[in-house]
Parts: C-alpha cells; sequence; structure tokens
C-alpha cells in the first residue's frame, strides 16, 4: 500500500522549535545601545545636579570615619544587592515608563527648596539626600520602567537610608534621651561593680581615694551614630542572610538593644579606666576605646543572625519517610 503524501501550500507549513531552542530561556537584553547611552548621559547629569549633596557627604565621612564612615560603604553594599539579582535584571525588558518625569521634576524641585525654600528646610542635608534619592528613582522608571525599577528599588532605598549622615537637627529627637540611658546604665554596672560613683544627669563623678573624676556622656557618647550603623549593618545582613520576612525583621529591630547595651558598656569601661588615669576618660584614646567596642558588638550582633537562623529547622527526612512508607503499604 502506497502512503498519500498530501502537500501544503508553501509558506504554511508550520515550523516547530527545536530540542535546543525550548531548552534556551529567552533573555532580553537590559537595554538597547540608545538607551543605554540616554542613561549614561542622565546618570551625568543627575551627579552633576547633586554634586553638593554628595561632596559634602564624603568630606562629612572623612571628616568624621568613627560616626560617619559607614557611609562611604553604603553605595558598595547597594551595589552588591544590585549584584545579587542580575539574572532577573538581565531578564527583565527594560521599557520607558513616562510616570518617571513627576518624580523627577519632584526631586529636583525638593533639591531647589532646598537652597531657596523656607529657612527650616535651606540647607538640610538629609533633605537633599531624600531629594536626590527620589530623583534617582523617578530616573530608573523613565528609563528602564516599572518592572526593572521594582528590582532596584530595595538597593536604592537603602541607599537613601543610610548613605548619608544624619543632621543634628533629627539626631537631636533621640540623642538626649539614648544619653540619659547611657548614663544611668553605665552608673548602675559601676555602682554594682563596687566603684564609688554619683551621677548627675548625664555626668558621671568617679571618686578615686576622694578626688573625683568627672565622666560627661556627651552627644558623641550618645550611641545614637552607632546606632545608625548597626541599623544600616542589621539591614544589609538581613537581607542578604536570613530568608524569611519575620527574621529580618527581628534582626533589625535587635540592633537598637545591642546599640544601646554596647555604648552603656563602653561608657562603663571608661569609667573603669578613669580609675587608673584619668586622660582615658577623653581625647584620641576615648575615641579609641569606641572603635574597640565595636568587634565584641558585631560578633553578638552575628550571633543573634545565627540564633534566628536556627531557630527553626525543618525537618528534611519527614517527607522521605511518609513517601517510603506510602510505597510500602501499596
Amino acid at each position: 500500500m502506497s502512503a498519500i503524501n498530501k502537500e501544503q501550500p508553501q509558506g504554511l507549513e508550520p515550523k516547530m522549535p527545536s530540542d535546543a531552542a525550548r531548552a534556551r530561556p529567552s533573555v532580553v537584553a537590559l537595554a538597547p545601545p540608545q538607551l543605554l547611552g540616554a542613561g549614561l548621559l542622565l546618570l551625568a547629569a543627575f551627579v552633576t545636579v547633586f554634586w553638593v549633596f554628595f561632596s559634602t557627604q564624603v568630606k562629612w565621612a572623612l571628616d568624621e570615619p568613627a560616626d560617619w564612615g559607614h557611609t562611604l560603604f553604603v553605595p558598595a553594599i547597594s551595589g552588591y544587592f544590585i549584584a545579587t539579582r542580575r539574572q532577573e535584571l538581565l531578564l527583565a525588558p527594560a521599557k520607558a515608563c513616562w510616570l518617571g518625569i513627576p518624580l523627577v521634576l519632584l526631586g529636583v524641585g525638593a533639591y531647589v527648596a532646598t537652597t531657596f525654600g523656607p529657612a527650616w528646610f535651606v540647607l538640610h542635608h538629609n533633605a537633599r539626600g531624600l531629594s536626590a534619592g527620589l530623583t534617582l528613582i523617578g530616573l530608573t522608571l523613565l528609563v528602564l520602567g516599572t518592572r526593572i525599577t521594582k528590582i532596584l528599588l530595595f538597593p536604592i532605598i537603602y541607599w537613601i537610608a543610610f548613605g548619608q549622615s544624619v543632621s543634628e537637627r533629627l539626631l537631636q529627637l533621640v540623642t538626649e534621651r539614648m544619653q540619659d540611658w547611657s548614663a544611668v546604665g553605665a552608673h548602675a554596672l559601676l555602682s554594682i561593680t563596687g566603684v564609688d560613683v554619683e551621677r548627675s544627669g548625664n555626668v558621671l563623678t568617679v571618686f578615686v581615694n576622694g578626688l573625683p573624676t568627672q565622666l560627661n556622656v556627651a552627644e558623641a557618647c550618645s550611641g545614637m551614630r552607632m546606632l545608625v550603623a548597626f541599623l544600616a549593618l542589621g539591614v544589609a545582613i538581613a537581607y542578604t542572610g536570613l530568608p524569611k520576612v519575620w527574621q529580618r525583621v527581628a534582626l533589625v529591630a535587635a540592633g537598637i538593644p545591642v546599640a544601646i547595651g554596647v555604648n552603656v558598656l563602653r561608657v562603663y569601661s571608661l569609667g573603669l579606666l578613669s580609675l587608673w588615669n584619668a586622660n582615658f576618660a577623653a581625647g584620641d584614646f576615648h575615641s579609641f576605646v569606641g572603635l574597640v567596642w565595636l568587634v565584641p558588638a558585631l560578633l553578638l550582633y552575628l550571633g543573634i543572625m545565627w540564633f534566628l537562623r536556627n531557630l527553626f529547622v525543618e525537618d528534611v527526612t519527614r517527607k522521605p519517610a511518609e513517601n517510603s512508607g506510602a510505597s510500602s503499604a501499596s
């Protein structure tokens, strides 16, 4: 019996994809050359417009490394966040979204207001930082579209929140209360360990052979700057090292008592050192003690992360056991 061949009209034959084509994922380029070039030009314009903010921030970080030196590393941390999601960025299509224009105009307008606006807003460093961040989000949305902006949103917000020094106006809202906590905690520890000490407000007076040595818990000793640094570290570690949301929230929240507790221990150690030499509680050695206490504080923080990660361990042997039981029953 001869096979009957039914010819189809030329040009209407269905083309079946090969196995290799079906297995290969469709990768969309991040941006065409024209779009990439426009993005680089916009980035250069962005840095130029907000140059005063960037240069001021770098200057403050270099002048006060113990307080704001961590802000120099925040952009690199944000870049690492982006690198961990590079596969998603490569697969996400880049499509301009005109909704970014209002955000850009709002950010630039707010930045201009920090120079010509009301007195309470003029020259406010954090207002300039928020303006720069809002403008950057708008540019990302305008050039790359909504899907890529969603991926880049957390790294940008992280940079906005922790990549700038906190102005004294905002620090004073919390600093005074933290000064009180540090003074009260250090006074209690010194008293428990048998040190003759008195507290008057934020001033601790340590008596050595009847001679007083005063230790002033000033704004720099409040622990507020350590708290900001620990919150930045906590968010970074939680984002990269913990899989569950509740673990991340718990670790970031733990940064508050860790920073306050370590600062109390720092003031306490300065009080003990003043028993031998009053100069230990001031000057460069005072700053050195603060840096030394960052090491156990970091180890404690990493220990909390380890505890949260191992608090609940999933039973990986349960399902195989159930499957084996089901197969034996059948």
